[in-house]
């Protein structure tokens, strides 16, 4: 009688655990469909977006609300590693809206193999133009007010006072920005003329972003190099220090910069 219980006892053991294999299988699968075509998490490795998005921070960004594009389905580049960078061969964005002035994006520049962050600046048709450090789109000079200082350190470790604004689009929506000085080398621009189906970016850390501003390396992002729109932090983390190392939670983590919302 001994016999019969104890290959029961193997099957149903045996049976256990497939049926965990199986759930482990599923939750990857849909953690690989959240992460290709509705939401991707990154992170933020250089000061150009400052104070939005500070060195160490990460976030969750929306990868349907623009629909999808060429590199949609890059699930990202790590150092010199691309996880995966699969070029859909598509000539347009397929489902979803363009974007609105004042939208973080996260896109593939033309001139480059790898994800930028820069805020959406001039929308198809624009005139853009940097004079004294004073952002004009199509001729008239954004508005900004001064609310204070503050100490920046860039990714280099370098740490420069400046001074930090509310800027306001014409369409009302407004972000903080911060300033080294009103006379860096991309505070006086030449007047860009923004290219229809493409965006202009740039960067809130205006001194220390290189952006569409620098036509070589970022230049006309075209609607269809677009990615993702940046919606909530979820971490964030002193010095870029791996979220891993748990053990450095207490002394570096922000926990005030958690779980809040991109604007």
């Amino acid at each position: 009688m001994s016999q019969p219980a104890q290959k029961s006892i193997k099957k149903s053991a045996a049976s256990e655990w497939w049926e965990t294999i199986v759930v482990v299988v599923e939750a990857l699968l849909i953690a690989i469909v959240l992460r290709s075509f509705l939401y991707q998490p990154f992170s933020i490795p250089t000061a150009s977006m400052q104070q939005t998005l500070m060195i160490g921070d990460y976030f969750v960004a929306n990868k349907f609300v623009w629909g999808y594009g060429k590199h949609s389905f890059s699930l990202g580049r790590y150092g010199n590693f691309t996880a995966l960078d699969f070029e859909l061969p598509i000539n347009n964005r397929i489902f979803g809206r363009d974007p609105n002035r004042g939208d973080v994006a996260v896109f593939r520049p033309v001139p480059q193999n790898m994800e930028y962050i820069k805020r959406v600046v001039g929308m198809p048709g624009d005139t853009i133009q940097v004079r004294e450090g004073r952002l004009y789109i199509n001729g008239t000079m954004v508005e900004r007010e001064e609310i204070g200082t503050a100490q920046d350190t860039d990714s280099e470790g370098a740490t420069r006072e400046v001074t930090v604004y509310r800027e306001t689009f014409p369409e009302g929506t407004s972000h903080i920005i911060q300033e080294i000085s009103d006379q860096g080398p991309l505070d006086n621009t030449q007047e860009y003329v923004v290219p229809a189906g493409h965006f202009f970016m740039m960067g809130d850390n205006r001194d220390r972003s290189a952006d569409s501003r620098v036509l070589s390396q970022v230049g006309y992002v075209p609607a269809i190099n677009l990615i993702a729109k940046a919606e909530a932090r979820f971490f964030s983390i002193k010095d870029n220090i791996p979220p891993w190392q748990i053990w450095q939670w207490p002394a570096n983590v922000r926990w005030d910069r958690m779980f809040q919302t991109i604007d």
